[in-house]
This record gives structure tokens, C-alpha cells and sequence, in this order.
């Protein structure tokens, strides 16, 4: 599961569709490398996330790499009583928080297995200008425009956009009340909106 120098490897290709309880009560038990089935289940994944959040793929795979390490110290802290993906994320979260921002330096997608690019992919009903984003140059704007916010903004709307996730559950993985979870992520909406808005006056 890991090297010499603590680093997160994956060899071979465990099956990634046992439950997630029974794979972590291996670990638990001694085998460590039952942990490389968790890494490669949910290493791309992840990684999408700390992309989003960290604007860059050197820190989003850094932030990627910190989260599985932390999860795997302190899995004796974790309790089977909700999703493991979610306690994860959590962790992941705070490691992007944790990084040193960087200028961005390349578009905010990653290229799947099929040749498919990850883009942003925004879940909410809201009509906003970025639901007519669809090409790749356009898709490149939006990911620029979604990195230039604060981390704070860009914290909740990846979250309740991109992940999914409901007022409740971003409040639990930030760490912040419900009320503030809303605020964010309408100043995050109204300040995407400007950006993409100046951007397609541009155009």
C-alpha cells in the first residue's frame, strides 16, 4: 500500500466492489495492503475534487496522496456508521484547504479512462451562464473562473455542485453552520456568474 518513504502506491488490481466494511476490518487486522483496494476505488475520484479545490493537479495529486495517508492513520478513529467515501472526503477537503495556493497553470479537467474530459458539471437547478458552457473552450473559462474564487466560495460550491452534496452535508465536512453554508454559496453563484458573465462580454 505504501513505499519506504510513506507514499501511496497501487500494484496489481484488487477488487473494488467489496464493501467498504469488510475491506477496512482487513486493514484493521493487519493487512495493510487491503487499503490499496480503497485507493484505487476512489483515487480518481478524489482527485477530481482536490482539483476543483486546489486549481492545480501538482497540489490536487499532493492533497490526493495527503488524504489516503491521513485516512489510513487514523482509521481506528473512523466508525462504520456512514460512509467511509464521506469520511474521506472530509479529510480531503481539509488537506486542500491545508496547500499552498498556486497560479493555475492548466484547465481544471482530467482525462478519463475513455478519453472523456471531466468538466465542470454543476447539479443545482439554478439557471446560471455556465449551464451553456458545454465546449472545451468554454469549459476551460469556467474552470478558470471557478478557481479565481476565495477558497471559502470555491469550497461550497464544488461541495453542493459538484459533489452533491445538500446544505446539511456541507456543513458537516466544512465545519460551518447550515446559515453560512447558504450565504457562501450564494456570494460563491453571484461572484461565478460576474466572472463568466465579463468573460462572455469578451467573447
Amino acid at each position: 500500500m505504501f513505499d519506504r518513504d510513506g507514499k501511496v502506491y497501487s500494484g496489481g488490481a484488487p477488487d473494488k466492489k467489496r464493501d467498504d466494511s469488510e475491506i477496512l476490518d482487513l486493514v484493521r487486522s493487519g493487512d495493510r495492503a487491503a487499503f490499496e483496494v480503497i485507493v484505487l476505488k476512489y483515487q480518481d475520484r478524489l482527485f477530481n475534487l482536490c482539483r476543483y479545490m486546489t486549481g492545480n493537479a501538482r497540489d490536487a495529486e499532493d492533497a490526493t496522496q495527503d488524504a489516503f495517508v491521513k485516512a489510513y492513520q487514523k482509521l481506528e478513529k473512523y466508525r462504520d456508521t456512514g460512509s467511509f467515501f464521506g469520511w474521506l472526503r472530509r479529510i480531503a477537503v481539509n488537506s486542500c484547504l491545508d496547500i499552498r495556493r498556486k497560479p493555475i497553470q492548466e484547465p481544471l479537467y482530467r482525462k478519463a479512462p475513455d478519453g472523456q474530459e471531466f468538466t465542470f458539471d454543476p447539479r443545482s437547478n439554478t439557471p446560471t451562464p455556465e449551464q451553456f458552457l458545454q465546449s472545451k473552450q468554454t469549459s476551460f473559462a469556467v474552470d478558470k473562473c471557478l478557481a479565481s474564487l476565495s477558497p471559502k466560495l470555491r469550497t461550497v460550491i464544488v461541495l453542493n455542485e459538484i459533489e452533491g452534496l445538500s446544505y446539511e452535508e456541507v456543513s458537516d465536512v466544512v465545519g460551518i453552520s447550515i446559515g453560512t453554508v447558504k450565504s457562501r454559496l450564494s456570494r460563491a453563484r453571484v461572484e461565478l456568474r460576474a466572472r463568466l458573465g465579463k468573460w462572455m462580454e469578451q467573447k
